[in-house]
C-alpha cells in the first residue's frame, strides 16, 4: 500500500486492530487511552469525518503515520507505512472512501451541480467569520448548489485548473472532482517574476484580506499565485513554479508545511523563501488574519 492508501485506512479500524479499544464513541469522534503513553484519564480523540486524531494531553496531533511515528518510535516512512499494513493486514482492502490524503471528501458522487456568483447571505456570513473581506470574497470565489443522497445543499466554491472545485461551508470541506491546483494570474499579462504559494484557498483568501489592511507587504502588481488545495499536490505545482525567479510560501506554519518548503528548496533552490516570519505564533494565514493564536 502507498502513502494515500495508507492514509486512507479508518483510524476506528486500526486502532481496534492493534488493541485498542474507545472508551467512549459517538457517531462523529471515539476517544481512548493514548495509545504511546501512560494516559490515565481518556484524552486521546479520533475525529471519524475527517479520519484524524487529537491527544489532549501533549497537543499533538495527525493522522495514521503520525501515529504509526509515535507508536513505533520510528520517522522513516517506508518503514511506518509496512508496520501499519503489517500490524493490520486485514484492514488493506478496508479503504475510506471518499476521502483525499488531506482528509477531504471527495465529491464525485455529487449530482446537479450548479455553479452561480457568490451571493447568498449564508454563504458571506461564513467568510465573514472567517475574516475574509466580502470584496475579495466575491472576485475570488463561487457560490456551489448540488444534490447528494436526494438531498441540496449549496458551498462557497472556489476553481481548479482541471476544471473541479474546491468546496466549503460552516459544515463540510471537501472537493468537486476532479482535484488539482489552482493557478491565478492577471489577465492582462502572461505571468509575473514573483509566485506566491498556499496550501488552501482560505490561506490565499487570507493573504489578500491581509495584504489588504497593510499587515502583509507585497508587490501584487508582479505577483502571481498558486493554491495547491493540499500539500499533497505539490508535485502538480513544480512546473509551474519552474518559470519564477522568486517563490514566497506561506504554507501552514507546521511540521508539513515546513518539509514541503524543505522540499521546494532542495528542488528549485534558493528562489524559494518561506514567508512564516508575518505569523510566526499562528498555524496560517487565517489564524493570523483572526489573531487566532496556536496553543503552546
Amino acid at each position: 500500500m502507498n502513502i494515500a492508501q495508507i492514509k486512507q485506512i479508518d483510524l476506528v479500524d486500526y486502532m481496534k486492530a492493534i488493541g485498542f479499544s474507545p472508551t467512549k464513541e459517538t457517531a462523529k469522534s471515539a476517544w481512548y487511552h493514548a495509545p504511546y503513553r501512560e494516559d490515565r484519564t481518556p484524552s486521546f480523540k479520533v475525529n471519524k469525518d475527517k479520519n484524524v486524531w487529537y491527544d489532549f494531553g501533549t497537543a499533538q496531533s495527525g493522522d495514521i503515520i503520525d501515529l504509526a511515528e509515535l507508536l513505533y518510535h520510528s520517522k522513516d516512512v517506508s518503514r511506518l507505512l509496512k508496520l501499519i499494513e503489517g500490524a493490520a493486514p486485514a484492514l488493506a482492502p478496508l479503504i475510506r472512501t471518499p476521502i483525499s490524503q488531506s482528509g477531504e471528501r471527495l465529491t464525485e458522487r455529487f449530482r446537479n451541480v450548479k455553479v452561480v456568483d457568490l451571493n447568498h447571505e449564508a454563504l458571506k456570513s461564513y467568510l465573514q467569520s472567517r475574516g475574509i473581506d466580502l470584496d475579495i470574497g466575491e472576485c475570488e470565489c463561487k457560490e456551489i448548489h448540488y444534490t447528494c443522497n436526494k438531498k441540496g445543499y449549496f458551498a462557497v466554491a472556489f476553481p481548479n485548473i482541471a476544471g473541479g472545485y474546491e468546496i466549503r461551508n460552516p459544515y463540510f470541506k471537501g472537493c468537486i472532482a476532479p482535484k488539482d491546483i489552482s493557478i491565478i494570474r492577471k489577465p492582462d499579462r502572461l505571468g509575473g517574476r514573483c509566485c506566491c504559494l498556499f496550501e488552501g484557498f482560505m490561506d490565499y483568501l487570507s493573504y489578500l484580506a491581509l495584504v489588504k489592511l497593510g499587515k502583509i507587504t507585497e508587490d501584487n502588481e508582479s505577483v502571481d499565485y498558486i493554491v495547491l488545495n493540499s500539500v499533497s499536490n505539490i508535485g502538480r505545482a513544480i512546473e509551474s513554479m519552474k518559470k519564477y525567479k522568486v517563490i514566497h510560501c506561506y504554507l501552514d506554519n507546521d511540521d508539513a508545511g515546513r518539509r514541503a518548503v524543505n522540499f521546494l528548496h532542495e528542488l528549485l533552490g534558493d528562489k524559494v523563501q518561506d514567508m512564516f516570519a508575518p505569523y510566526p505564533l499562528y498555524k496560517d494565514l487565517n489564524d493570523f488574519l483572526r489573531n487566532k493564536k496556536k496553543i503552546s
